[in-house]
């Protein structure tokens, strides 16, 4: 006979609906219910909705890999690296083989939420988030919740590039030290004699967003600086386009522009070039992350190294429990300037 929610419900003596919320994790339940609702769940031996050859064991073959944007070469790098890791460690015919599959959440919180709902329904072996997450009290609670009950169920959870979840003990942790490399960045643009220095930022309301315009803003403090201009947007060539004629409009005497990330440095230098200005002769230009096209700009783009690969790769191994860091362990990756042609010295 086929145990059903409601027989679970049954047994634990609440609704349905309760049942299905600490199953899903996308909302926070008291604790003393949900230990009746899993007590429950393991006497009955019910199992949610899943692929059937996966019923018989812990887990399936399945590894998600969780990414904002598959198109933008940030998560691209890291997604690219964490499969070929998961890929190079099985031992041939029949021999551990896992599918990694990419999930694009769109930098949607509740889609992620989705994509984790599902990938535990599916009984993943692993799962791997990467980049920044959206940071609000609710959202937060339901991934950690999630989180949670996914490690319940024997998946490898992995943080690639982003801090812990508050309230999450359960996820190894590979978080970029964004703060400091962009404290660094913003330095070197100070030791060069700029003052008057504007700044494209990401969207509102993610770590990596408010990490790196924190590092940015306390090398200004520590220079005696005021604020400096800021624009926020999207991740994107056109936002950093749109964002550094903004910053001109406010400040036309600015001397440097620092962008988030390499895409928005790169529309920041279109956008100057088509104003008739030069790059660094009128605006020094920096980026953030150092993606492949970086060094092939003209001129090449001053910025900071994340070692995207690095990581990701380092990622796939822990997804496939083949390096062994604990659960709930915080390993800081660093930053490196980088410093390249698109800065000098302010002219006069």
């Amino acid at each position: 006979m086929t145990v059903t929610l409601a027989d679970v419900a049954a047994r634990a003596r609440v609704s349905p609906a309760t049942v299905s919320r600490v199953l899903n994790g996308n909302y926070p339940v008291a604790e003393a219910t949900r230990e009746r609702v899993l007590q429950a769940v393991d006497e009955l031996d019910y199992v949610l909705n899943g692929p059937a050859s996966s019923l018989a064991a812990a887990t399936s073959d399945l590894v998600g890999i969780l990414v904002n944007d598959i198109a933008d070469p940030f998560f691209g790098i890291m997604a690219g690296a964490a499969q070929s890791a998961i890929g190079s460690t099985a031992s041939g015919r029949a021999g551990g083989e896992k599918l990694a599959v990419v999930c694009n959440t769109g930098g949607s919180p509740e889609r992620e939420l989705m994509y984790l709902t599902l990938l535990q329904r599916q009984r993943a072996a692993a799962v791997v988030l990467t980049g920044g997450s959206y940071e609000s009290p609710e959202h937060s609670a339901a991934t950690a919740a999630k989180l949670a009950r996914l490690a319940e169920a024997g998946t490898r959870v992995v943080l690639c590039g982003r801090p812990p979840v508050p309230g999450d003990g359960t996820a190894a942790t590979l978080a970029f030290d964004n703060r400091s490399g962009a404290r660094q960045l913003t330095e070197h643009l100070l030791s060069l004699g700029h003052r008057r220095i504007g700044y494209i930022t990401g969207p509102d309301g993610y770590t990596t967003t408010r990490h790196r315009l924190e590092g940015h803003r306390a090398a200004l403090a520590a220079a005696g600086l005021d604020d400096a201009p800021t624009v926020h947007g999207p991740y994107e060539r056109a936002a950093g386009y749109e964002a550094a004629r903004e910053l001109l409009r406010r400040d036309p005497d600015l001397t440097a522009i620092v962008g988030a990330s390499d895409t928005v440095a790169l529309g920041a230098c279109a956008a100057l070039r088509d104003l008739g200005l030069s790059i660094p002769g009128d605006v020094s230009v920096t980026g953030f992350d150092d993606l492949p096209f970086a060094i092939d700009t003209a001129p090449s783009l001053t910025t900071v190294r994340l070692p995207l690969q690095e990581a990701g790769h380092r990622a796939g191994l822990l997804a496939m429990g083949t390096e062994d860091v604990p659960p709930g362990t915080v390993t800081t990756i660093g930053a490196e300037l980088m410093v390249r042609g698109s800065t000098a010295a302010p002219r006069g």
